[in-house]
């Protein structure tokens, strides 16, 4: 498959088999994150692999009941380092946060690749996270996803045509 075709394929999933990840796969996929670009090549981040039943039920449980996260072989955690980012991002922030996301992305696309399915969660509690992972104060967590194989048919939502979303040599509305 192709890069854009990988990109293409690739949906939220929020339905999983209980089928172990072969550890090669789970190498292949991290290895994917572990190579994304950062500011600087500080490459601030960290990543948590999270498979104890227990401890993903109370992800699930922090990031607003969405509990069929737990239902994935594993949940990863992704971590950032602020000040072991990249300060002058755009001039006016540090890179950490587009650091960590492109590295989730480069996980994500690689996962969908080895069929297996993702899903961005965004909406947690970070210091319930923290406090169950034993996550430091100066480490930030940015998002989570939970890995395994789909047990889900996935959703078409659709896409704006590039039309909506490019304009050249100027912004246009």
């Amino acid at each position: 498959m192709g890069v854009l075709d990988v990109i293409r394929a690739r949906r939220s999933i929020r339905a999983y088999k209980n089928e172990p990840i072969p550890e090669e796969v789970l190498e292949r996929v991290m290895e994917a994150a572990r190579l994304a670009p950062s500011g600087k090549n500080l490459q601030p981040w960290k990543f948590i692999l999270v498979r104890d039943r227990g401890k993903k039920m109370q992800l699930a449980e922090a990031s607003r009941k969405q509990y069929f996260m737990a239902e994935a072989p594993l949940i990863i955690v992704a971590c950032g380092y602020p000040d072991r980012s990249y300060q002058r991002q755009g001039n006016y922030m540090a890179s950490w946060p587009i650091d960590v996301s492109i590295a989730v992305d480069h996980l994500m696309l690689q996962a969908q690749e080895e069929g297996l399915g993702t899903c961005w969660i965004g909406a947690f509690e970070e210091t319930a996270v923290k406090t169950l992972l034993g996550i430091p104060d100066d480490v930030k967590v940015l998002a989570l996803t939970p890995l395994g194989y789909r047990d889900e048919a996935p959703l078409d939502r659709g896409r704006r045509g590039l039309d909506q979303v490019v304009c050249y040599e100027r912004y246009k509305s």
